[in-house]
C-alpha cells in the first residue's frame, strides 16, 4: 500500500474511533503534503507527491518536533513537551524502521568500498548511495558527521 493511501486510512479510522489527537497530526501531515505538492506545482499541472518525498517530510516533521521537545523541556512546559512527543509517534509510524548504530555503520563501509572512496571529497558519492539505498531509514546529518569522520 502506498504511503499516502496509508495515511488516508488511519485518518478515517482515527475519526471513526473518535481519536482526536492522533486525528489533528494526521491533518498535519496531510497539510504539509499539500503544502508540499502546491509548491511544487508546475506548468504542466503534474502536482503528485511520491513516497520519498512524503518520507522526507514524515523526517523533517520529527527533526522539528524534536527540537520543541527540547525547547519545551528547558522552558519548563512539560505538558507541551509531552503533546509533541505524541505527536511524534504518530508519524513514525508511517516510516520505515530507523536503522540501528550497527546497522548505519556497516551501510557507511559497504557504500566506502563500493564507491572506492579514499578521501572526504568522496563524501558526496558515499551520501548519494546511502540516501538512495536506505530512504528515511536514517539521520543523514548525523551519518554525514561520522561519514567525514570515518573518511577523515
Amino acid at each position: 500500500m502506498e504511503l499516502r493511501d496509508r495515511i488516508a486510512q488511519a485518518l478515517k479510522t482515527a475519526m471513526k474511533t473518535k481519536d482526536t489527537s492522533r486525528l489533528a497530526t494526521l491533518r498535519l501531515i496531510n497539510a504539509a503534503i499539500k503544502d508540499q505538492e502546491i509548491a511544487g506545482r508546475s506548468a504542466d499541472g503534474e502536482t503528485a507527491v511520491g513516497d520519498a518525498e512524503i518520507m522526507s517530510i514524515l523526517a523533517k516533521m520529527i527533526k522539528q518536533r524534536n527540537e520543541s521537545v527540547r525547547a519545551y523541556e528547558e522552558a519548563g512546559r512539560l505538558d507541551l513537551a509531552e503533546q509533541e512527543r505524541a505527536e511524534i509517534e504518530v508519524i513514525e509510524d508511517f516510516l520505515p524502521r530507523q536503522l540501528s548504530e550497527a546497522e548505519i555503520a556497516e551501510a557507511i563501509d559497504t557504500a566506502i568500498d563500493e564507491v572506492g572512496a579514499s578521501s572526504v571529497r568522496d563524501m558526496g558519492k558515499i551520501m548519494a548511495k546511502l540516501k538512495a539505498r536506505y530512504p528515511g531509514r536514517m539521520d543523514f546529518g548525523t551519518v554525514g558527521r561520522k561519514v567525514k569522520a570515518r573518511l577523515g
